[in-house]
């Protein structure tokens, strides 16, 4: 399944981005799905995840009340809106699909990494 991630960029701390990740509309939409983020020299860390249905969204302490994970089925892509970002924000940022219906905060639960996009937070 090939995940397509796109929306990052470069942004002065305080702003927002919205970032999209979108699979082949023949794949299941009935995944969990999820973001993580690597920072160089850095492990891949959870971020965000949703579940099939659009619920069971769990937040990573450090993003949570700033960002939110959404989902449209009809289109098969998931959302990250990302706003008040600092420079510890900056990192790749992965979309990824999970093994059933509802995605977790460890990496080995998802099957599927799309290519990361690039969010640098910057002055």
């Amino acid at each position: 399944v090939q995940l397509q991630a796109s929306g990052g960029g470069t942004v002065q701390p305080g702003g927002s981005l919205r970032l999209s990740c979108t699979a082949p509309r023949r794949t299941s939409s009935n995944n969990g799905m999820g973001w993580f983020r690597q920072a160089p020299g850095k492990e891949r860390d959870f971020v965000a995840t949703i579940a099939w249905n659009g619920g069971g969204t769990l937040y990573a302490d450090s993003v949570k009340d700033r960002f939110t994970i959404s989902r449209d089925r009809a289109t098969n892509t998931i959302y990250l809106q990302m706003s008040g970002l600092t420079p510890e924000d900056t990192a790749v940022y992965y979309c990824a699909r999970s093994r059933g219906a509802y995605g977790s905060r460890s990496t080995s639960d998802y099957i599927y990494w799309g290519r990361g996009t690039q969010v640098t937070v910057s002055s």
